[in-house]
């Protein structure tokens, strides 16, 4: 007994050094999934910046689909953005769970962060918070051949597709988002807020923790 409530504490302490905690009442067990800071991919950050590992989150998602106590799954979201890829490849996970799941947009869900945001079967996000749209960046060396820039464009149709397909945002809505030129000082894109993006068709609802809450409730109910 002793080694089992040794092993549970270590698994808890786990689960919440991953931004994972778990939500229990006479409703059901729901779990809260924090992305925060910038997502993290091949390439180790800083230690002094805030960041969600995606090596850490897909086992955690994986062990949560399977688990026959959890009812439902709530993603915070307030991230700058990161990892094209990792992020991408969370937000394909969540969107294949078959457990309800939902999103809440907190303070910014930014660049790979719009995928994350839209991944979850219903989607929040909170009159504050905004969303940064813009085209696939990327940092370092990049050779000047036509392959490299095909790469970087179909890349950017990945997440265009994706983004699409989980929201009801149209491609054409979303694609002048992305090149708009008169908002963003140094860059290209858009700043959404909360009502715009609900306005748009990215996001679902203008709401927060307890709607998102009660929407896992309902579906459990179903």
């Amino acid at each position: 007994m002793e080694n089992q409530n040794l092993h549970e504490n270590s698994a808890n302490e786990n689960n919440q050094n991953s931004g994972l905690y778990p939500i229990e009442n006479e409703s059901g067990t729901y779990y809260c999934l924090s992305i925060i800071g910038q997502i993290e991919g091949h390439y180790i950050l800083d230690n002094n910046q805030k960041s969600t590992k995606y090596d850490h989150v897909i086992p955690l998602l994986v062990a949560l689909e399977e688990s026959e106590k959890v009812d439902g799954i709530i993603i915070l979201i307030n991230t700058l953005g990161g990892d094209v890829e990792a992020g991408l490849a969370i937000a394909e996970v969540i969107a294949s769970l078959k457990k309800p799941t939902v999103s809440i947009v907190l303070g910014g869900g930014h660049s790979i962060g719009v995928p994350l945001a839209v991944c979850a079967d219903k989607s929040f996000i909170v009159p504050s918070a905004t969303m940064t749209i813009h085209p696939v960046r990327t940092t370092g060396l990049v050779l000047g051949v036509s392959q490299a820039f095909d790469y970087l464009n179909k890349m950017q149709d990945r997440i265009i597709k994706f983004i699409v397909d989980h929201s009801h945002i149209s491609e054409q809505k979303l694609r002048e988002l992305i090149s708009r030129t008169d908002v963003l000082v140094n860059d290209i894109g858009s700043i959404l807020t909360g009502a715009e993006a609900k306005e748009c068709g990215l996001i679902d609802e203008v709401g927060g923790v307890s709607d998102a809450l009660e929407y896992l409730k309902g579906r459990k109910s179903k």
